[in-house]
Formats: C-alpha cells, structure tokens, sequence
C-alpha cells in the first residue's frame, strides 16, 4: 500500500478507484481500460497541479515520506562493487552514517552518506539516519582515507541531524561534527554533495561542505526543523507551519541564496513515486559536475572550496 500525505487525499481517492477497477471485468456497458485511462490523467493533473504550489511545510512532509529514496537504493542503483568501511577506529560502528568504496560510471569514489531505513527493524538499526559521534569521526576517517588515494567523494545527506542523546553528548559530538566540517574543507579530491531529503542542522553540514553542493527539487536543508524552531520561537507545537515559511528551507529558496549550487528536478508526485528516475537523475548531475573537477590540482579544489563558504558571510547570506 502506497503511504499518502495529508494534502494528497484526493490523489488517493482516484488512485483507489482506478484499483478497484482492476480488479473488475470488462461488461458491455464499461470498458475498464478507457476508464482507467481517463482515471490515470486526472491522476496525473492533480500531482501537477498539487506539487507545483507546495508550501514549505508541505515539502518538509515530502522530504521525510516513508519511501523516498535513501542512501542504499542510491548506492545499488549507481555504484557498482561497492565495498562499505565501518568503524571509527576509536569507539564503534555507526549504522546511520555508511561509508564506502565503489565504481560510479567508470570513477572510483568513496560515497558516504546518512541512511534512515526502510522499516520498522531497518530504521532503528540505523537510528532513523540521525548519526553519533562515532559516525562523523568514520566519516573523517574515510574522507582522509580518500583524499590519501586520490578518490573523489560523494557524500548524500538526509538526516533530521546529529543524534542528541546523553551518551553522544558524552563522547563530543559538537567536536565530531566540527571535525567533519574541517575535513570536508581540507581534503584535495572533488567533493560533492546532494541533499536527497533532509539536511538538518550540523548532522548535515558535517558532510556537507562541498565543491557543489545539489539538491532534489522537494528536498529541505535547514539549521533546525520547524518543529524544534516552532517550540523556541513560540513555545508551542501549533506554529510549526509558520515556523516552515520563516526558515526559508526549500531548494528554490537556498538556490535563490547561492548556498545550493543547482536543484535536481523530481519525477511527477516526487522521488517516492518513481525511485528509478530520481537516481538516474541525481547520478547524471553528480557525473557532469565529476567531469567538471576531476583532474583540476588539489590545491585550487581546496582553495575554491574554501573561499565559497568564506564569502557566505560577506555577501549577507544568513
């Protein structure tokens, strides 16, 4: 059963009724086929017309649905031989963060990223892709690693943000991610980034500081959730919604900023509806800007990266 949101009930009820049909046969009075198809069109008009006016809040819905794309269909669908790395060399293994080796479209790369899990099992194996100290020290480790052997990285980002909990707060967590951040800007190899569904807060940048940094069209990336916004702010759940326009959190906004280099456009309905297309298409983005850089001297790659994220401030980007 395909999971719908609030705002697409009336995409539902069509989409129930063209089921039902299938599951009758054609009499002499209705022919299912013509029936469908003129179902499936209004199907189509509605997503149109529904997701070309989403509210913030609308895409932040969008961006954590259930069956959009994580990290491993990314992974399965564009890198072949793919060879994860695990620990951190110092406490543990974090299962929310996954890291690795692999062949995209003739590169060898280390590809990292958040994963939040499929199911109930999955998500809690993965901590809902909100990552410990421990997986942002792997993740250094390996951006090292690759910076060592001359492999450009890839980093997918879709993470509510860094795990709050006691024992990370223990093990140094603001020092974790801090240490991310300054690799991510050390390294000497291609960096890029893709936001493939939340970027939130310092659990995202930490892998995030890229040459390019991509976003899908229906994807957010925000300093915190409006839920957590919402209850500073006002001090109340109610104004989550405000709190969604205030951010200013959607790709069309952080493009408007300059704090997203380009947004990869989304299959009809969003990523959940066609996984296939949505990879193709974030793989096809992160190949050009692979072409782009590769073989450029490591020295200007870092230099660049730096003096992008250096001129944010200056230039009165919030």
């Amino acid at each position: 059963m395909r999971h719908f949101l609030d705002f697409e009930k009336p995409i539902a009820e069509l989409e129930g009724k063209i089921e039902e049909l299938r599951h009758l046969s054609d009499t002499g009075d209705l022919n299912i086929a013509d029936e469908v198809s003129k179902l499936q069109t209004k199907v189509e008009r509605q997503l149109r017309q529904t997701y070309a006016k989403l509210s913030p809040w609308q895409k932040v819905q969008v961006a954590r649905h259930p069956e959009r794309p994580h990290f491993t269909d990314y992974v399965k669908s564009l890198v072949e031989d793919f060879i994860p790395l695990a620990g951190d060399r110092a406490y543990a293994e974090d299962s929310a963060l996954i890291g690795g080796l692999g062949r995209f479209r003739g590169y060898s790369v280390l590809i990292l990223g958040h994963e939040k899990g499929a199911d109930t099992d999955s998500r809690l194996k993965h901590n809902f892709g909100m990552a410990r100290p421990e997986g942002y020290r792997k993740a250094r480790r390996l951006m090292q690693c690759a910076d060592r052997f001359g492999l450009p990285i890839i980093t997918l980002v879709d993470t509510s943000g860094a795990y709050p909990g006691v024992g990370a707060e223990e093990r140094g967590q603001a020092e974790a991610i801090a240490r991310s951040i300054d690799t991510c800007l050390a390294v000497r190899v291609p960096l890029i980034t893709v936001i493939i569904g939340e970027g939130g807060s310092g659990g995202a940048i930490a892998i995030a500081a890229g040459n390019e940094v991509f976003m899908l069209e229906h994807a957010v990336y925000s300093v915190i959730s409006p839920e957590g916004c919402g209850s500073i702010l006002w001090r109340d759940s109610e104004h989550t919604v405000d709190a969604a326009e205030a951010l200013r959190l959607t790709s069309q906004d952080l493009r408007g900023f300059g704090l997203v280099d380009d947004v990869i456009e989304e299959p009809l309905g969003g990523a959940h509806r066609a996984h296939d297309i949505t990879t193709a298409r974030v793989g096809d983005r992160v190949e050009q800007a692979l072409r782009e850089l590769v073989g450029m001297d490591g020295g200007v790659l870092r230099a660049r990266r730096r003096e992008k994220y250096l001129a944010m401030g200056p230039s009165g980007i919030a």
